[in-house]
């Protein structure tokens, strides 16, 4: 792995990361995402470490092969000389809350190479494919000096595209025989690919589900200096394997290391006049449904809003605890302000939320929404809800249909 020569003044457990020394790097990670590691202050300390890693982010919907394909790419990159890192996203257990393991199962083969490091991390109902803490993780193990981190979501449904804001290189897998022709060409989570994958090619239907992913394409707009490839892979039987890999290098070079750091680091067009904080304030303020419910705005700024309230007896519902509409419209109030702090009036068309916790009188709950992904006409947000404590109350994610009408 690389080495950082100038971190003789760094705190020592950031010098272990460095260095590369994986127990140190498992602890930060179990830190990370246990929640004992503030996020601010580890973002700021390993941000002069990052975007050397190649970050391969991996999704498709359940049962495409996504773990397997992974194990498959392992081996073929291990002989190519790299070292690699793999944050594999697996459902939560219903008992522990921890992640289930299965990805792990599926790619121990090379879990005790030196020169590959598997982690697992559970969803914890995390909406998006991630969970909650895949981005530090990320971060960490870009510090520590891998080639590649390879990300494994869940199994992604159509509006699940977070791994957009995560990824340098986005693999969408698609086995054959998922359903209709029609749903291979509206499905939400395809726009988001660089690299389109037949897993499971040796199985009858591969050839029309490529030609399908092939016809996909031409609707949607190509990235500029790249041509998204459909490619047919086995991971079973080895074939495609290594034309996969070559894929995945001629993308990186093509888009460069750090692709994920510049999405999040680019601010988005504003109108000239008004800063995109000032507008999302102006507009919470102006709005008498929050008012009504007594949610105020405390940070904004160009796709992103965080609003907070205090529950008091008019928030609880028959069972004495926060009522989930109060909880929806805490979310949906940040998704609608984030989504407007660019000037032109976004509409929501799609929402999703999970409740995990419960809250009570008393609690102050603050719904922060971030910007995943963002076109000419729609846009996605995540929307995290936590209590006072840190406990994370509900995930929400939203699209909306962006117009060209300026905001009020």
């Amino acid at each position: 792995m690389r080495r950082d020569p100038q971190v003789h003044q760094a705190p020592a457990w950031l010098q272990a990361v460095l260095a590369g020394q994986r127990g140190a790097i498992a602890r930060v990670l179990s830190q990370v995402e246990r929640g004992d590691r503030d996020t601010a202050s580890l973002s700021a300390a390993l941000a002069p470490h990052l975007g050397r890693a190649h970050v391969l982010g991996i999704t498709g919907a359940p049962g495409a092969g996504k773990s397997t394909l992974v194990h498959a790419l392992l081996g073929e990159l291990l002989a190519r000389g790299k070292t690699l890192a793999v944050v594999a996203v697996d459902p939560s257990s219903p008992i522990s809350g921890g992640a289930v393991l299965g990805d792990r199962v599926r790619m121990g083969v090379h879990g005790a190479h030196p020169h590959v490091f598997i982690r697992s991390v559970a969803s914890r109902g995390h909406l998006g494919g991630l969970s909650r803490t895949t981005a530090a993780m990320i971060n960490v193990l870009d510090a520590a000096g891998f080639d590649m981190v390879i990300v494994e979501t869940v199994g992604a449904g159509q509006s699940e595209v977070e791994i957009m804001r995560v990824a340098d290189t986005r693999l969408v897998a698609c086995p054959p025989g998922l359903g209709d022709d029609v749903q291979a060409l509206k499905a939400g989570i395809l726009e988001i690919a660089d690299l389109l994958v037949v897993t499971k090619s040796d199985l009858p239907g591969a050839e029309p589900a490529a030609r399908h992913l092939k016809d996909m394409l031409h609707l949607r707009a190509a990235a500029a200096g790249w041509k998204v490839p459909v490619l047919r892979v086995s991971s079973t039987a080895g074939t495609g394997i290594a034309e996969l890999a070559d894929g995945i290098e001629a993308h990186a070079a093509a888009a460069g290391c750090g692709r994920r750091l510049q999405h999040r680091a680019a601010p988005p067009a504003h109108r000239p006049h008004e800063e995109p904080a000032d507008r999302v304030r102006r507009l919470a303020a102006v709005d008498p449904f929050v008012r009504s419910l007594g949610i105020c705005c405390v940070d904004a700024g160009p796709g992103t809003a965080a609003v907070e309230i205090t529950l008091g007896p008019q928030h609880l519902n028959f069972n004495g605890t926060c009522h989930g509409g109060v909880t929806f419209a805490l979310a949906d109030t940040a998704f609608g302000l984030a989504s407007n702090s660019h000037g032109k009036v976004a509409a929501g068309i799609d929402a999703h939320i999970t409740y995990q916790v419960a809250a009570n009188e008393g609690d102050k709950l603050t719904a922060r929404a971030t910007e995943v992904s963002r076109s000419k006409k729609l846009a996605v947000y995540r929307v995290d809800v936590t209590r006072g404590d840190g406990a994370m109350v509900s995930s929400f994610t939203g699209t909306v249909y962006v117009t060209q009408r300026a905001t009020p």
